[in-house]
């Protein structure tokens, strides 16, 4: 990060940035007590990933609102303009996958409460911890400015997004086979895609960090071309 003459300015950039790390630590666990909750069908668990939810959306708008003070304030230009955009956007995705750790608990309250219900067996384990180490490595990039491993959580989306179409065959199988297992099965697909959607979140986050550092917008080209970029 560049320095200031201003070392308050230098300090305002510094707490945005050390805030986005704690409110991607926070949805962090939330996706990891979801899950917890989908397993083990403990409802307080459950409930209480569903209830904290609203601390991330808050997370969001207080971001938000110093990063449009800090806008109006130092009329930031170049590269901290890239990084107040930089965090702006992924806030906006980290809000989305707290989201989805939401729905992950929702899910998990529909399919326990009814204990009548088939559900059918399906690892979703193996893709949840996935998604949750390129949340992991995309702040971690994020913090020591590492496009390398940036590019690198980029490349590991195709590996979620493989999981997915693994466990969407699967229940497909399983609805084929016995249909009682239909109504819990979409429940189970509803957590896979929850899983898959993380994965593209952090993913966006990544691509992020190559904007910040770089100055180059990577959403929309091909991985090898932002690997070109990244190693340029």
């Amino acid at each position: 990060m560049p320095e200031h003459t201003y070392k308050q300015y230098d300090a305002e950039l510094e707490n945005i940035r050390t805030r986005v790390l704690q409110m991607g630590g926070l949805v962090e666990q939330q996706i990891i007590r979801a899950m917890e909750g989908l397993t083990s069908g403990d409802m307080t668990l459950i409930e209480d990933v569903i209830r904290n939810d609203n601390r991330v959306n808050l997370h969001e708008v207080e971001l938000d609102e110093q990063c449009s003070q800090i806008i109006g304030k130092r009329q930031p230009v170049a590269g901290d303009l890239r990084i107040i955009m930089t965090v702006i956007k992924t806030i906006t995705d980290l809000e989305r996958i707290g989201d989805e750790a939401k729905k992950i608990a929702k899910m998990a309250r529909y399919i326990h409460e009814d204990t009548g219900a088939v559900v059918p067996r399906i690892e979703l384990r193996h893709a949840a911890n996935l998604a949750v180490e390129m949340l992991r490595r995309a702040l971690d990039a994020f913090a020591r400015l590492d496009v390398s491993a940036a590019a690198d959580v980029v490349r590991q989306d195709k590996e979620v997004d493989a999981e997915f179409k693994s466990v969407m065959r699967q229940l497909i199988t399983f609805m084929m086979e016995d249909p009682r297992t239909i109504s819990r099965g979409l429940n189970v697909l509803f957590v896979a895609k929850s899983i898959e959607r993380i994965g593209d979140h952090a993913k966006n986050m990544s691509e992020y960090v190559v904007y910040m550092v770089k100055g180059r917008d990577v959403r929309h080209i091909s991985l090898e071309e932002m690997e070109r970029e990244v190693a340029s």
